[in-house]
């Protein structure tokens, strides 16, 4: 037995994986170096939040939305990545964190299936976010040393060609640099982050200088239209007219792409400068401490980036005019105290963007391969380099990314980029969100600051966002999501992870049974709820797949005894058996529990599962037995006590997967079960034939007539007529319930009257119709007419004085016992005589309850046998359940 704990489990797996590559230091890896949380989170978060957006696109948003709409986005789209945010501390402190970052997250919460969905959609909008920070990064180059479209000749530091082609190639040689740092690994990627961070702080301290040091210039500036005109844009510095002109939206189109603005579309480009709080999640595998890292880390550049956005909005609506906000993105380094401050800042942050999305990509990439989602298609995603590096997952990524540079402008992109980190955040407040209503009790995140609620408002938010940014892109997005999700459904293995929807159902379940009150079930809305006792289970596949169709969306629990002394055994012998068990519900694809128990008897097991089967008001209450067969009529007829000395009796059975066991099960004790299950208020069915059924078969016939026959009648108590009692009805209405499955719809109803002669035919036939009627099942009624049959028993009662017989009756008060076998033969005949040429799939017989006296149960299965004989698929019911209504 393995007693260590799953932590205990990881530890040593952990320790014996790094040993197991050598038996010296010499020969183990050299382990990679961590990062800590100012250079692994902070500094990553801060550059990835500013990139391209602080110096080039601040600006814009003011000028198109003025200061109040520019707030407001602002607080919205903190709003919304706050509450993404705190889902992200709470994942993130509730266990160790492995490489992948959200999708690592996601996947380990929400399972396989909806972890790799929104693992690929993760990873596509860290693709399109590299691309996006490099197409900025390109504009700004341009701008500053391209050909201005007035000249057509080198002039200055204007050296550089304009063209889609030749910017194209200034983003593949950029993308190149970010290439190489990438794949000398994290260390150099944070060394490299660490002096772009202070680079682009010293830039920030030079911009808000400049507000106060530099004085009013006018700045001039084109906008491109079919005749090029020169207008000027100015800065005041500090008035508070130009505050005033700033306050309010001026939407006009966008001079680089000759769209029309709105606050949606504005909205989308500003919120890219949003989209960098996952930038230390997703170093997670390369981080000292993940658990303690991201939340201090995020949350420390999340509160640091809104303050800049704020005090730069204000800045800039108080010092610039509104014509230099809206036709010069690169504004700032015009008015800047030394200009090329502000152009290295934009070089440096946006290529640490890029590069930030570049390597997180390749971390969700490697992350995806590791785990085997897609099989061999992201095997070659899972190599490393010595060091730890997943080069061939960096190489991927670059290659996509590359790819999308062919879109050719910023503004292009940012609407498809904002979209998926938005789906991509929901699916992490999501996450947060079903682990909070689980209630698990291992989700005990050190991250408290947070609730349901905050998850459902983050939730919320990303997906009405995303709907007002690009209805279509957003649905195309959700809608290849879960293409992704199905796929992954059907083709992806199985993984220890857990899953949150198990979690999530027995939650609700639980609450639901609570709900499920016994003391409310109303006779309107019974159904059937089976227990199936079974011995040997892969003989019994017909019988329990046609009781999978019985139960009529009820309960279905297949139950089997197994006989042994645990006093005897070291261990639980069920515990091994209950997989194959489920094994077989999958095979049969059935809807069933498997409840199992270890008994002395059989008899004492089948009275443990009547007891402890089912849980509240989802409790069987109809038991379902196969027909004891193994032995001949005439061994039913003898004593108790020779049938317990009979060794022959014993019997084996065998299947891969199941216990073999050895029982001493006889005739007596098998009837004893169903006086048992009566007296516990169960209804019963014995099951005889069903090793010759076919359900495919009965099912699939096209052309050819099914049916049902139903014989309502007490066969074994002729001298009772009642085709109206509970038994009778219960009879009726199983016989119903099987014809309303979708796979039988198609039989018919046969019910048969048995009447003698002189009793008056039309009258019964009348009132059995207006009977079926009033219970509104459709059957054809088949009159009998028995008077030769039945003569058979009047004839040959139990000889002796009315006395002797007064004495019989007391004994055998349901009067079966004294039913002779002449008799017993002849109804075995009307019954098969019936519709010769139109056999029914299955028959429903009267099962009379067993005797009081237990000495001759032996004498009633022989009845039970007799009467049976060739019918073919048949079942003895009797029922004690009211179980029809007349009322609507």
């Amino acid at each position: 037995m393995n007693e260590r704990s799953p932590l205990l489990t990881y530890r040593l797996s952990s320790i014996s994986t790094e040993e197991s590559h050598g038996d010296g230091p010499k020969s183990r890896k050299p382990a990679p170096k961590k990062l800590s949380t100012f250079l692994g989170v902070v500094v990553p978060t801060l550059l990835a939040m500013f990139s391209v957006v602080v110096f080039l696109r601040v600006g814009f948003v003011v000028g198109q939305s003025g200061l109040y709409e520019t707030v407001g986005m602002l607080v919205l789209a903190y709003a919304i990545i706050s509450m993404t945010v705190l889902s992200v501390c709470a994942i993130s402190t509730n266990g160790a964190l492995d490489a992948g970052g959200a999708y690592y997250m996601i996947s380990r919460a929400l399972g396989p299936e909806f972890g790799g969905s929104i693992g690929i959609m993760f990873f596509l909008a860290n693709v399109c976010g590299s691309a996006l920070y490099i197409l900025g990064l390109v504009e700004a180059i341009v701008d500053m040393f391209g050909i201005l479209s007035s000249e057509s000749i080198k002039n200055g530091l204007h050296v550089l060609p304009r063209s889609y082609w030749y910017e194209l190639l200034y983003g593949t040689v950029l993308l190149f640099i970010c290439l190489v740092v990438c794949l000398v690994g994290a260390s150099i990627y944070a060394k490299a982050t660490f002096l772009i961070f202070i680079v682009v702080m010293v830039v920030l301290i030079s911009v808000f200088i400049s507000f106060f040091a530099v004085t009013e210039r006018i700045i001039p500036l084109f906008t491109v239209g079919n005749n090029s005109s020169f207008i000027n844009g100015t800065f005041t510095g500090f008035k508070l007219s130009t505050l005033k002109n700033n306050l309010n939206p001026g939407y006009t189109t966008d001079y680089t792409t000759g769209r029309m603005m709105s606050f949606t579309t504005v909205f989308a480009i500003m919120f890219n400068g949003c989209t960098g709080i996952m930038a230390g999640s997703n170093m997670s595998g390369d981080l000292k401490n993940p658990s303690y890292s991201i939340p201090r880390g995020t949350i420390t550049a999340v509160i640091f980036t809104y303050i800049i956005y704020n005090l730069l909005a204000l800045m800039i609506s108080c010092t610039c005019d509104r014509n230099l906000l809206l036709y010069n993105y690169g504004f700032l380094r015009d008015i800047n105290i030394w200009h090329p401050f502000v152009t290295i800042g934009i070089y440096c942050s946006t290529l640490s963007a890029s590069m930030s999305n570049l390597i997180g990509a390749s971390r969700i990439l490697y992350a995806l391969a590791k785990d085997d989602l897609f099989g061999i298609l992201l095997s070659p995603a899972k190599k490393t380099s010595r060091g730890g590096n997943p080069w061939v997952s960096v190489i991927i990524s670059w290659f996509l990314v590359q790819m999308v540079l062919f879109a050719g402008k910023l503004n292009t992109i940012a609407a498809i980029v904002t979209i998926f980190f938005l789906l991509v955040y929901a699916a992490v407040g999501l996450a947060c969100l079903a682990l909070e209503w689980a209630s698990a009790p291992n989700f005990r995140p050190t991250f408290r600051y947070f609730t349901w609620y905050t998850c459902i408002l983050g939730i919320l938010g990303c997906v009405i966002m995303m709907f007002l940014i690009q209805p279509i892109y957003a649905s195309a997005s959700i809608a290849f999501m879960l293409v992704l999700l199905l796929c992954l459904h059907y083709v992806a293995p199985s993984h220890g992870w857990g899953f949150i929807s198990q979690a999530l159902i027995f939650h609700q379940v639980r609450k639901y049974l609570l709900m499920l009150d016994v003391r409310k079930d109303h006779v309107k809305f019974w159904r059937p709820q089976v227990l199936l006792l079974v011995s040997n289970p892969h003989s019994h596949k017909s019988l329990i797949t046609f009781t999978n169709d019985l139960k009529k969306s009820g309960l279905f629990v297949l139950g089997h005894v197994s006989l042994d002394e645990l006093d005897a055994l070291p261990s639980d012998p069920l515990q091994t058996q209950s997989d194959s068990w489920l094994e077989l519900v999958d095979e049969l694809n059935i809807k069933a529990f498997a409840n199992l128990t270890l008994s002395d008897s059989v008899r004492h097991g089948a009275q443990q599962l009547l007891f402890i089967s089912g849980l509240g008001g989802m409790r069987p209450n109809t038991v379902v037995l196969g027909f004891f067969t193994r032995s001949s009529p005439e061994e039913l007829l003898k004593s108790e006590q020779e049938l317990n000395k009979d060794v022959s009796n014993s019997f084996i059975f065998s299947s891969a997967g199941f216990k073999t066991s050895r029982e001493n099960f006889s005739a007596w004790e098998y009837v004893a079960i169903i006086s048992d299950s009566i007296k516990m208020s169960k209804n019963v069915v014995l099951a005889r034939y069903f090793s010759e059924f076919d359900r495919s078969q009965v099912c699939s016939i096209r052309g050819k007539e099914t049916y049902i026959d139903v014989w309502p009648l007490n066969l074994l108590r002729p001298d009772s007529t009642a085709y109206v009692d509970t038994c009778s009805l219960f009879l009726l209405q199983m016989a119903c319930v099987l014809n309303m499955v979708r796979s039988w719809k198609k039989a018919k109803l046969r019910l048969y009257l048995c009447v003698e002669a002189e009793s008056g035919l039309r009258g019964q036939e009348v009132k059995l119709k207006q009977l079926l009627k009033d219970l509104r099942i459709k059957a054809s009624i088949q009159t009998v007419v028995w008077d030769s049959v039945v003569a058979l028993h009047w004839h040959k009662q139990v000889a002796g004085d009315s006395e002797a017989s007064e004495e019989a009756y007391m004994n055998f008060p349901n009067n079966s016992i004294r039913i002779n076998d002449d008799y017993l033969y002849a109804v075995n005949q009307m019954i098969l005589s019936q519709n010769v040429t139109s056999p029914p799939a299955v028959r429903f017989l009267y099962l009379p309850r067993p005797p009081a006296d237990t000495a001759v149960y032996n004498r009633f299965l022989h009845h039970l046998e007799t009467i049976t004989r060739n019918l073919g698929p048949t079942l003895l019911i009797h029922g004690i359940t009211a179980v029809t209504s007349t009322e609507l």
